[in-house]
């Protein structure tokens, strides 16, 4: 036959288990209010506008300047970044632009290949030059698909997914290096 056990071994029995339940609840709780108060850590964070719901281009079939059509291919798993420079014309501002994303696509690395640049409007000459940049015919069709893509400011950027799907929007002036993570983010995808 066992002694009964004191009451102070039992009260420390009790508060052992008060404070498992607690630990094990509480972390639990703490969890869901940064979940649902909208929390999120930095480094999940996307740097482009989330499109919600995300814009589906792939009833608009965009023409390159140099003649052909563009198709969206989603078998290639190919993401796309989409400049629209103002129908008016290019400034200063169209070349710098284009100078960022040669670098934004060069330090993709081995997985350039899987990233294209696709230029909507007039071009500065040197965008024929670099092996990434797919120049597109002016469609007022895919223009007005593209949302706010008439940005007084300058010239905003779009992510499309694989299918046709635009999903983030830069506005103008952003900086590319978060364009780079967000699509470095995204190609790890499978």
């Amino acid at each position: 036959m066992t002694a009964p056990a004191s009451d102070a071994a039992r009260t420390r029995g009790r508060l052992m288990l008060i404070a498992l339940f607690v630990l094990f609840f509480g972390s639990a709780f703490g969890a869901g209010v940064l979940r649902f108060s909208g929390w999120m850590p930095a480094g999940l964070k996307n740097h482009g506008e989330l499109l919600q719901p995300p814009v589906d281009l792939r009833a608009v079939s965009p023409r390159l300047a140099s003649g052909g059509a563009y198709a969206w291919n989603p078998e290639a798993r190919v993401w796309r970044i989409v400049a629209v420079a103002p129908a008016a014309g290019c400034d200063a501002r169209c070349p710098q632009l284009l100078a960022q994303l040669d670098k934004v696509w060069q330090l993709f690395g081995h997985n350039a290949d899987q990233v294209e640049v696709l230029w909507l409007g007039p071009a500065p000459d040197a965008a024929a030059r670099l092996p990434e940049v797919r120049l597109l015919l002016d469609d007022p069709a895919l223009r007005a698909a593209l949302p706010r893509s008439a940005d007084p400011a300058g010239i905003p950027l779009y992510v499309v997914d694989p299918n046709g799907f635009v999903i983030l929007r830069y506005a103008p002036q952003a900086d590319p290096a978060g364009l780079r993570s967000d699509v470095a983010r995204l190609l790890k995808l499978k």
